[in-house]
């Protein structure tokens, strides 16, 4: 028996090859009847291609399931298509939040995937007293087009220092404060916990209580400049004994909420921080059979995907961290293309998201 063979639009030449071989940029070029270098053009998002011809070779790619040749592209340009995404190792902590890296790893890679580029997560120790000579070596084997410094090394003078040596173009995402000469994006932290405060103080509350995160995340340090804020706005004094110091762990937060609760008159709101150390709070709560939120309020930051599995829901702000990380990768992907992005800093708004942990305060009978 001999199968009767298919009629096929690919040009008769290509039928030669091994069926199993992967197509190459060749093949695009003679499918689409165009130049290679206007499939290079086209794989690479360059501008001034003609959007009929952008079509076919787009059409060409498709039908031979063309991949690009990352290390022959790498070879051919000065810089990899290569992003690396530099952030904190979260195993050095005893109760880890991968949340927040899966939020920038998701902003990162839409860009990235958009423009044909690769991206590279390198989680590091900012502890570690040789981390700059770890980061520059890591910039020396893969010649990357750009790295992404996330918080809280974004805001480590060793750590920036060693990249901006490197002579790499840069993005520090969250730096919490100035960044000098380079392209920043960060949210507005004071901003919204602020508004956090304020909302809280227009359900009736007056007591409410602060946990601060780690002191090493300048960014996280701003939300309690502006739960200060808020309590100005809202007409309410600042306390020092309703604000406990955590450090952005679950644990700091039962440790800070069990703290909190000793108080009399206690706390009728808790505001952290961040969602983890809300999700402490909640659990010492419901140990000590103080209703959320009937007896009490509580609220995060960050919106993680905890916030809505918790019972009661909880209120929280969402950080624009995935639209932050796209932002920052598609600076770097620019400027690699000759476009590079002005100094300054750009802030992507956070927003509240009102769940079931906040109410109106019990009332006094």
């Amino acid at each position: 028996y001999k199968r009767q063979e298919q009629p096929s639009t690919v040009p008769r030449g290509l039928l030669k090859q091994d069926k199993m071989a992967r197509a190459t940029i060749d093949d695009v070029a003679a499918l689409a009847g165009v130049s290679i270098k206007t499939v290079s053009r086209v794989v690479n998002r360059e501008p001034n291609v003609r959007e009929s011809t952008r079509e076919k070779v787009e059409q060409a790619i498709a039908q031979l399931k063309y991949r690009p040749n990352v290390s022959a592209r790498n070879l051919a340009s000065h810089h990899a298509h290569l992003i690396v995404l530099v952030y904190d190792d979260p195993s050095a902590y005893e109760a880890p939040s991968a949340q927040y890296i899966i939020n920038m790893q998701e902003g990162a890679l839409k860009a990235c995937n958009s423009a044909g580029f690769e991206l590279l997560i390198h989680p590091c120790n900012f502890r570690d007293a040789h981390v700059g000579r770890e980061l520059q070596a890591l910039i020396s084997r893969v010649r990357a087009a750009g790295i992404i410094i996330a918080a809280p090394l974004s805001n480590m003078p060793k750590i920036v220092r060693a990249v901006r040596e490197s002579g790499t173009a840069f993005v520090r995402l969250s730096p919490g404060s100035g960044n000098g000469d380079e392209f920043s994006v960060a949210t507005n932290d004071r901003e919204f916990s602020a508004e956090m405060t304020s909302y809280l103080a227009s359900l009736g509350h007056e007591r409410i209580a602060f946990i601060k995160g780690d002191p090493e995340h300048k960014a996280v340090g701003n939300r309690y400049d502006g739960y200060r804020d808020g309590l100005k706005q809202a007409g309410l004094e600042y306390r020092a004994e309703l604000v406990a110091q955590g450090d952005n762990s679950l644990g700091s937060g039962e440790a800070c909420a069990a703290e909190l609760l000793q108080h009399e008159p206690r706390p009728t709101a808790i505001f952290c921080a961040n969602d983890d150390m809300a999700a402490g709070v909640l659990r010492v709560a419901t140990r000590l059979g103080v209703r959320v939120p009937a007896d009490l309020s509580i609220a995060g930051c960050d919106d993680i995907a905890l916030c809505q599995q918790l019972y009661p829901s909880l209120t929280t702000i969402r950080q624009p961290l995935s639209t932050m990380a796209e932002i920052a990768s598609m600076a770097l992907i620019d400027a690699s293309r000759g476009k590079p992005h002005e100094s300054g800093r750009e802030v992507v708004p956070g927003s509240l998201e009102i769940r079931e942990s906040t109410a109106p305060p019990p009332t006094n009978d």
